[in-house]
């Protein structure tokens, strides 16, 4: 059996101001850096025999902080990068993409497997790319237990391919907090069975940005967009 422990990055800048980040690398806030360290903390005391991260920065502060009490080196694999936003990166979730792009904005909310963003990626390209880099990690680590900083939506894809959905039930799958840990074993035969999801019990309403949220919740996704403030990173 190998343990995959799933993280995303902790809050960063473009959450903070609304914006969709994507491929764009920016950098964390203090509200994110206060998140990492209690996430060192709730993870010091883990048996983690691996760290992999994201090329992005948010993602690799917050491997960084996992790695604060186990001293190991931190691989990248470009793999688990968030999803290519393409003209998306940058702009406002509340006050440019429902305008823009109204079509699209729907598919993210409604039908997140249709979304493709002109010059960016298809999220059926992200379903199959992340679950590639995550199951190529554990073929490289069998019998581990392997830690991996990654990407609000990234997550969600993998995630929904572990649980055995196909992607037209992606909206089936919650989203998760920043620094929210997610448990996945794999046997020898990459059968993956999900021991918990999305959970970020280790911060405190203060801290925790979904607390201070509702953009999240199943039943606000409408196909207007409402306030999506911090649904892609």
């Amino acid at each position: 059996m190998t343990r995959i422990i799933l993280v995303r990055h902790c809050e960063a800048h473009g959450n903070t101001i609304s914006v969709f980040q994507g491929h764009t690398d920016s950098d964390i806030s203090g509200n994110g850096a206060a998140q990492l360290e209690l996430l060192a903390l709730r993870c010091r005391n883990m048996p983690i025999d691996a760290i992999y991260s994201s090329p992005l920065k948010r993602a690799f502060r917050t491997a960084e902080a996992i790695n604060q009490y186990h001293h190991l080196p931190i691989q990248i694999e470009p793999r688990l990068i968030e999803i290519n936003g393409g003209d998306w990166e940058g702009k406002s979730w509340n006050d440019e993409l429902p305008v823009l792009y109204p079509e699209q904005m729907k598919n993210w909310n409604m039908r997140p497997f249709a979304f493709h963003p002109q010059g960016g990626e298809a999220m059926r390209d992200v379903y199959e790319r992340i679950w590639a880099a995550i199951t190529d990690i554990v073929k490289d680590n069998q019998g581990k237990t392997v830690c991996v900083a990654s990407h609000g939506c990234a997550i969600r894809n993998f995630l929904c391919h572990a649980l055995n959905k196909p992607i037209e039930e992606l909206n089936d799958v919650d989203w998760c907090d920043n620094t929210a840990i997610s448990v996945i074993d794999f046997d020898n035969d990459l059968h993956s069975h999900v021991i918990s999801m999305n959970d970020a019990s280790h911060l405190t309403p203060e801290l925790s940005v979904f607390a201070q949220q509702t953009w999240w919740r199943p039943e606000n996704r409408v196909d207007d967009g409402g306030e999506n403030e911090d649904s892609c990173s």
